[in-house]
């Protein structure tokens, strides 16, 4: 308890660091940990996916997958769904995943991953 008293600060600054450092070494190894699962290598795409949770599935480079499957990219909208793409273009879903389905067979056929 003296410590405390003497080192307010310093000890505050410390516990501050360290939770914060917990913090991204959690999010880190659960995004790690999410990844290395087989399940989430090269999945159905589904209405709900962005375009780079697309491309990190399949690893492809995003933005060829945006430019070929007819996605905004991120720069223009954010991480726009395949939904919200579909919705902005006016057509249905299944069009826009069958559009992104094809560009993922070009790009897997051409070898461009990342």
């Amino acid at each position: 308890m003296k410590f405390w008293k003497s080192h307010r600060f310093a000890t505050t600054g410390f516990l501050l660091a360290t939770a914060v450092t917990l913090f991204f070494l959690v999010r880190m190894a659960s995004t790690a940990i999410y990844w290395a699962n087989p399940a989430h290598h090269n999945e159905t795409v589904k209405p709900w996916m962005t375009a780079g949770y697309i491309a990190r599935s399949w690893h492809v480079d995003p933005r060829i997958l945006d430019l070929l499957g007819g996605l905004p990219g991120p720069k223009d909208h954010g991480p726009w769904t395949i939904k919200q793409a579909a919705d902005a273009r006016g057509v249905e879903v299944s069009v826009v995943i069958a559009q992104v389905n094809k560009a993922l067979a070009i790009i897997k056929a051409q070898g461009d991953r990342r």
